[in-house]
């Protein structure tokens, strides 16, 4: 049976590192460490499932691309991984079309249960 697959899109290298500790085990992980090779990368796999996106990312953030993965995916499953735990960010992703998000520093089981329960 093949794994779920996650696009990892966050600008900090550690961050991904992180991630791929946490998730490696259960899922096929895929890595952008910006919102172009990004979108790249969701036009070229569609069995991408779920996308961990940063908000905070140099040039473009996962905010401003996140309307664009949407047009590519509209039913794919995006996770915000955020430093920054504000009403107005989650309120606007969410708008966007995000289904859920992260605030960093985060917790493994955090990201284990998220992810599971969007990778279905």
């Amino acid at each position: 049976m093949k794994k779920p697959k996650i696009l990892i899109c966050d600008d900090e290298e550690g961050i991904r590192e992180s991630l791929n500790l946490i998730l490696e085990k259960d899922y096929e992980l895929i890595f952008a460490a910006n919102a172009q090779e990004c979108l790249n990368k969701l036009k070229a796999d569609k069995r991408i499932g779920l996308l961990l996106l940063d908000i905070k990312m140099p040039k473009l953030s996962g905010l401003d691309i996140l309307k664009d993965v949407k047009s590519l995916n509209p039913s794919l499953k995006v996770i915000i991984v955020t430093g920054y735990k504000s009403v107005e960010t989650a309120t606007e992703a969410s708008h966007l079309g995000a289904d859920d998000y992260i605030v960093k520093p985060f917790e493994s089981e955090e990201v284990l249960e998220k992810v599971k329960m969007y990778s279905q």
